[in-house]
């Protein structure tokens, strides 16, 4: 069974103000919802995937060690001295000295002239370390143990007039186990000095020796 509420005069006036007050919040609250209903999540910023390591980093492989070396180039050259058809096997620069004698000539015993009796010059590579010597016959040794005997094929005059002829030579004979026992052809270019003295040999210093300081480029061809 249900009872009427009977409410005085005090009460009838305060519920109408109640429910002003409640009718009254209502449309703020349904902003303060939309609006936050509206409001985006904030969405954590994408990472970029991981690039792979390139070809420069330091977790790429390694160049091989056992990489063959890269190949010398010939010098340009007149064709008096020119070698074709064999590769470089190696090329030294040589400093040191002609070695001259003033000795008779064959033809006119009475006329003396400074001869050439060997070179003794010491070879380096690229990086400026030594490498071998290069002595009479003519002969070029390196320090691997290896041997070649040159003889003269061809012979021009130097760019440079103070210096000694540029040169191609046959290999005429090899030793040693090392590089130079594979050289077939030598070329001597890029030569500064050693020229033999104009004067000073006669009769009164037959025998005598002077030794001329010189510089110059050597090719070895072979296979």
């Amino acid at each position: 069974m249900r009872f009427p509420v009977i409410l005085g005069p005090p009460f009838r006036i305060l519920v109408p103000m109640l429910r002003f007050r409640i009718l009254a919040k209502v449309p703020a609250l349904a902003v303060a919802l939309a609006a936050s209903s509206c409001t985006p999540e904030a969405v954590p910023p994408a990472t970029a995937p991981a690039a792979p390591p390139s070809a420069a980093s330091p977790m790429s492989a390694a160049p091989s060690s056992s990489a063959p070396p890269a190949p010398i180039a010939p010098p340009a050259t007149p064709d008096a001295i020119a070698v074709a058809g064999a590769p470089v096997l190696l090329k030294a620069a040589a400093k040191g000295v002609q070695v001259y004698a003033c000795k008779a000539k064959e033809a006119a015993p009475s006329t003396f002239e400074w001869t050439l009796t060997g070179p003794d010059a010491q070879l380096f590579d690229d990086r400026g370390q030594p490498i071998g010597k290069h002595y009479a016959g003519p002969t070029w040794e390196l320090t691997d143990g290896s041997k070649v005997i040159g003889k003269l094929h061809g012979k021009v005059d130097a760019p440079d007039p103070n210096a000694i002829p540029w040169l191609s030579l046959d290999a005429k004979e090899t030793q040693g186990s090392g590089l130079l026992t594979h050289v077939k052809n030598i070329q001597r270019v890029a030569t500064a000095g050693g020229k033999a003295p104009a004067t000073g040999c006669d009769a009164a210093h037959a025998g005598a020796e002077t030794r001329v300081d010189y510089t110059a480029t050597y090719y070895f061809y072979g296979s």
